[in-house]
């Protein structure tokens, strides 16, 4: 019995033994991979294997050893050389799990996912306003230090952003690379075809809040709305009448200047107003586009129409401040005038 436990602890001393040495070598090992043997001749920089020397090596060398067969770009990673070769191949292997589009990197993907979560991990540190990517935020951020590191090599004009420089170069080039499907008429930006459109469309998605008037130009449901607000942003330098619209004011300045930029070519009348110029030209054409719903008569001008109207409703909106007699013209107010006129000039003559 004691012969058999000897035995035992003997072998048992012998295993742990072994086990002990085995031990000790493993850890040697993990040591030895763990020592940092290389080190780079530039910075000093040690690594524990040799390829990631090698790898590091190439931050001061800039060498870019792995070369695209198809248009000669230069990569520092093999890795960034393969998502690059995508783009020649359209190979998309990321696919969104939500939408099912598809994209050649995975940064990208992950990215786009951020428009089904409404993601906004990236912060401005001065307004709090949030962004999904981070390259939004750097654009954002430009508008507090209105840095602007995009120039026009013709022009000089800055932007902060290079999407704005991109578009504002066509007006020197002259491009309009966008197209209307339905007159095929050129644009320089998407914006403006896509305000174009609606003239096809008649679509019209801006609506006035006091008067749900509807525009189909942003631009132009700001300017009614001063009709409303009764400001008058713009005056005339020359009488220092005000208006809504600048484009009005321009309109008006022509009385003072007597500029008639636009004349008949029938029979050579100028006019200040192309507005105008179009009322005109009906005479020449005969066209009388405005027709009553109740008599069918046609007339040249809508404010024609709009007068004869009043023959149908018996509408007299104008008023004698005297005696307060009403008139469906105004012409026929002003001659009813006439009658007091006189009158006070007799009355004056008498005394």
């Amino acid at each position: 019995m004691e012969t058999c436990i000897k035995t035992n602890e003997a072998h048992l001393f012998s295993d742990l033994y072994v086990e002990t040495v085995d031990t000790d070598k493993n850890v040697e090992n993990v040591n030895d991979k763990n020592k940092k043997n290389f080190a780079s001749d530039i910075c000093g920089q040690k690594f524990c294997q040799k390829r990631l020397l090698k790898k590091h090596s190439h931050n001061h060398t800039k060498e870019e050893p792995f070369p695209c067969d198809v248009c000669g770009k230069k990569y520092f990673r093999k890795a960034d050389l393969n998502e690059h070769f995508r783009t020649h191949t359209s190979e998309t292997p990321f696919s969104c799990d939500v939408c099912g589009k598809g994209f050649s990197r995975r940064g990208t993907l992950d990215r786009h996912y951020r428009i089904h979560t409404n993601e906004k991990p990236f912060s401005c540190d001065v307004c709090n306003k949030n962004f999904s990517h981070k390259n939004h935020l750097n654009e954002h951020f430009r508008t507090h230090t209105n840095e602007k590191p995009f120039s026009c090599d013709v022009c000089g004009k800055e932007f902060s952003r290079r999407g704005n420089l991109d578009t504002h170069y066509r007006i020197h080039t002259n491009e309009k690379p966008f197209s209307c499907d339905v007159c095929n008429k050129d644009f320089s930006q998407k914006s403006n075809l896509n305000v174009h459109f609606r003239t096809h469309t008649n679509e019209k998605p801006f609506s006035c809040d006091v008067c749900n008037k509807i525009f189909s130009h942003k631009n132009n449901l700001n300017e009614h709305f001063r009709t409303h607000a009764n400001e008058k942003s713009f005056s005339c330098d020359v009488c220092g009448k005000g208006f809504s619209q600048k484009g009005i004011l321009d309109r008006h300045y022509r009385i003072h200047t007597n500029e008639k930029p636009f004349s008949c070519d029938v029979c050579g009348k100028g006019f200040s107003q192309k507005g105008t110029l179009v009322r005109h030209y009906r005479i020449h054409t005969n066209e009388k586009p405005f027709s009553c719903d109740v008599c069918n008569k046609d007339f040249y001008r809508k404010s024609n129409l709009n007068e004869h109207f009043r023959i149908h409703t018996n509408e007299k909106p104008f008023s004698c401040d005297v005696c307060g007699k009403n008139y469906s013209y105004k012409v026929s107010l002003k001659k009813h005038n006439r009658i007091h006129t006189v009158n006070e000039s007799y009355s004056s003559y008498c005394a």
